[in-house]
């Protein structure tokens, strides 16, 4: 058994997640939402909302570019806002239902294109697939705590240079 190969893995699954999002988008005839956009909606599953505070710690991202997003998405109603009961300051983001549906078909299709190419794979490869899902979700859960992890820690303070 060989070991990880950090560059190579990376190297595979970037192109992998481009070109599935890109054959999706064809063969359900979607309209050309950006990935900030499209992790954004996925953040907000059918029933939930958010601040824009909490989706900018959830994705990774700053305030600001959390509300560039949501503007632009606000504008192509993909979004809907609700302003809090109790903080006029505060609004609570959900996912419109154009949103969620552009988003569920994107996964059907999705679905359906990586179950078509499996399909022409050799079984000991779909084994192989099958038996990494794990591995690739604990890696991913993984990515994601470090992430968030820089995302709160307080920058380091710069030494005296006196």
């Amino acid at each position: 058994m060989s070991a990880l190969d950090p560059a190579k893995l990376a190297a595979v699954i970037s192109p992998l997640r481009r070109t599935l999002l890109a054959a999706a988008r064809a063969a359900e005839h979607l309209p050309e939402i950006p990935d900030a956009q499209i992790e954004v909606i996925r953040a907000l599953p059918r029933g939930t909302s958010a601040t824009p505070g909490e989706l900018a710690v959830r994705l990774g991202l700053s305030r600001p570019t959390v509300s560039n997003l949501l503007r632009a998405m606000d504008t192509a109603g993909l979004i809907t806002r609700t302003p809090s009961d109790t903080d006029r300051r505060q609004v609570s983001i959900a996912a419109s239902a154009t949103a969620l549906d552009l988003f569920e078909r994107f996964d059907r299709a999705g679905t359906a294109l990586v179950a078509d190419a499996a399909a022409t794979l050799p079984d000991s490869d779909r084994q192989a697939l099958a038996a990494a899902l794990p591995a690739l979700e604990r890696l991913r859960d993984a990515i994601t705590a470090q992430r968030l992890a820089r995302a709160t820690d307080p920058a380091p303070e710069p030494e005296d240079q006196r």
